[in-house]
């Protein structure tokens, strides 16, 4: 594999040794380590292409990967495969505010996009937590969301065009530049496909105006089932905010502590509330939903009085993940998805689980539309520990599909939720979605392993269920190396 990669690519875009592959063995998901056999860094269209051509006729597996954010393994390399990292592609291309979109390469980062777009008065509206870091390559590939996404939505409403290769190496466009594109539309079909279906390399994003102004309420409640509620009564008033986010009394302890937010630590939970528009829309819409906050049972209601005092507010929900890692050696970040109406019975559920597994849990998440994201905290280095919070975390997700939700949200499935989608979809579900893969990626090189768990591996997993069991990732993951 090394030879064949060296004749396309130049010495210094090849890695192999074991002290070069290592920082490459996981990414966001920390647990599950596993080098790969050779990681390619191309630097141009033609060696990306060129590296896939070559995996391909040998049947050489490739795992792209961008910033290695992601949390649910979708990057963990293949032991006897090519990582293919596309980190070196950083440019944008074009910023056209009269058609107010960005072309980027994929390698881009997110919040780069709004950065070089802000003289035009324009931003790139998707804003997961890690977008200081994250690429949009990454964005595609997990269908991101953000804080913001309940008013303006996940990457895929905000890119029109997704540009890439084929396993076969072979240039492909999905999407376009119009609102629609001629034939089948596959656009939504990539984006959140996690690599498995093409390898991205260029993408075109849309942008939209910066509001004139934009105001965050915080609102305290000194219950759960309250702040649920209260989530529930602002959509059901007609209000979409830019923004409506919840946390936990934990989350707030460990983010108050870490960016002093000026959070309440007394209450029970927090809403982060934001509106944005012009002055009068701002102010219009603030005044409804303090009205619904309060006929709901907020013990306090604040509302930033200028942009310093905004940005505060949302430092702590923006920090919570980092702020997590400060008490407690590791976490395993969930995401599962849930109507809001049963916010506060998933909250409930999860404190009994709690007790359970004996493991804490801080919760924060995009409350509006019922992503959740449980922070499960534990020590890695205690197998049983390991073990406790990969049930725990099974838990969760069969939980959130028996209260009509979803297994994920915005994070993706990669290895993290394999066993789970045996329970949200049954066998024909998955064997369709194989059809899907396969039309695109006939060997199976692309990723392979991931999302789609096979029909044995569902078949085991209902044996286990069935003897009174509930076995963890790892379990069957074989010879996967933990943490």
């Amino acid at each position: 594999m090394v030879r064949a990669l060296q004749a396309v690519l130049p010495a210094h875009a090849l890695l192999w040794n074991r002290e070069d592959t290592t920082p490459y063995e996981c990414d966001g998901l920390t647990a599950y380590r596993q080098r790969p056999l050779v990681v390619a860094l191309p630097e141009t269209w033609e060696q990306v292409q060129a590296v896939l051509r070559t995996c391909h006729k040998l049947e050489v597996p490739v795992v792209a990967r961008g910033a290695g954010t992601g949390l649910s393994g979708g990057a963990l390399p293949h032991k006897l495969g090519v990582t293919l990292s596309l980190a070196k592609f950083n440019k944008i291309l074009k910023l056209d505010p009269l058609s107010r979109t960005a072309v980027v390469q994929c390698g881009v980062r997110n919040l780069a996009i709004s950065e070089a777009a802000a003289p035009l008065g324009l931003y790139y509206a998707p804003d997961p937590s890690s977008q200081i870091a994250c690429t949009i390559g990454g964005n595609v590939a997990e269908n991101s969301g953000g804080v913001h996404c309940l008013k303006y939505g996940l990457t895929l409403h905000n890119v029109l065009k997704v540009k890439g290769f084929t396993v076969e190496g072979d240039a492909v466009q999905f999407g376009s530049d119009a609102l629609d594109t001629p034939g089948l539309d596959l656009l939504s079909v990539v984006i959140g496909s996690e690599g498995m279906l093409a390898v991205t390399t260029e993408v075109t994003v849309k942008l939209v105006p910066k509001p004139q102004l934009a105001r965050c309420i915080m609102a305290s409640f000194d219950d759960i089932r309250k702040a649920g509620d209260a989530v529930a009564a602002v959509i059901a008033a007609g209000i979409i905010p830019a923004g409506l986010e919840m946390m936990d009394k934990p989350m707030t302890a460990a983010v108050e502590d870490f960016v002093h937010a000026g959070y309440d630590l007394d209450a029970e939970a927090i809403l982060l509330c934001e509106s944005d528009g012009t002055v009068d829309e701002v102010e219009e819409e603030c005044g409804r939903m303090r009205e619904v906050l309060t006929r709901n049972g907020a013990a306090a209601i604040a509302v930033s009085r200028d942009e310093a005092e905004r940005l505060k507010f949302w430092s702590g929900r923006k920090n919570a993940f980092p702020a997590s890692g400060r008490i407690s050696p590791d976490y395993m970040c969930m995401d599962s998805t849930i109507p809001r109406k049963r916010l506060a019975d998933i909250l409930l559920a999860i404190q009994q689980m709690e007790k359970k597994y004996q493991l804490r849990c801080a919760n924060v998440f995009h409350a509006g539309d019922g992503n959740l994201h449980p922070l499960i905290l534990f020590d890695a280095n205690d197998p049983d520990q390991l073990h406790r919070c990969e049930l725990f975390g099974a838990e969760i997700l069969e939980t959130s599909v028996a209260m009509g939700g979803t297994i994920t949200g915005e994070h993706g499935v990669g290895i993290e939720k394999l066993n789970s989608m045996c329970v949200q979809f049954s066998a024909a579900e998955n064997a369709q979605m194989f059809g899907v893969k396969k039309a695109f990626d006939p060997k199976g090189l692309l990723n392979p392993g991931k999302v789609i768990p096979t029909l044995v591996r569902c078949a085991e997993y209902g044996k286990e269920l069935v003897r009174g069991g509930k076995p963890g990732y790892a379990a069957t993951f074989g010879d996967l190396p933990r943490f």
